[in-house]
């Protein structure tokens, strides 16, 4: 296959990806209270980073650009 292929299927793909989740959601776990040797607290925040739609429909857009160049080619 094809490098320039492979490019525009995982573009494709990260693009179909971006439209359906809309944002990546992690944990992190910071530490509130520390005493050492008494007691120890901590709590855990969750955070979301956005993926605009823009973005994952331009990606859509562009694998599939690339898909067809790349067939198009001898």
């Amino acid at each position: 296959m094809k490098p320039l292929m492979i490019l525009g299927i995982v573009l494709i793909i990260l693009g179909a990806i971006g439209l359906v989740v809309q944002g990546v959601t992690y944990t992190t776990r910071e530490k509130v209270v520390d005493v050492p040797g008494i007691i120890q607290v901590s709590a855990e925040t969750q955070k979301t980073v956005p993926i605009p739609l823009i973005a994952g429909g331009v990606a859509l857009v562009a694998g599939i650009a690339v898909v067809v160049v790349a067939s198009k080619k001898p």
